[in-house]
């Protein structure tokens, strides 16, 4: 990283980055749902959000439990 603080290891940065995921998630959700109601399709973008979303937490959630 190009500004890599010092003081904050990956242990440290986990949990706010657990946190960032499950908020990018809802807003997929909220997207979707907006999305449906407008324009009756889901869309991709809606779709990928959560995709990413929850692959990061997992991937945050595993890096956690190790």
């Amino acid at each position: 990283m190009l500004f890599k603080n010092p003081n904050l290891t990956t242990l440290n940065t986990l949990p706010l980055q657990k946190i960032f995921s499950l908020i990018i998630v809802i807003v997929g959700f909220l997207l979707t749902a907006y999305m449906i109601s407008v324009e009756d399709e889901p869309g991709a973008l809606p779709l990928l959000l959560i995709v990413a979303g929850a692959g990061w937490y997992l991937f945050t959630r595993k890096k956690l439990t190790s």
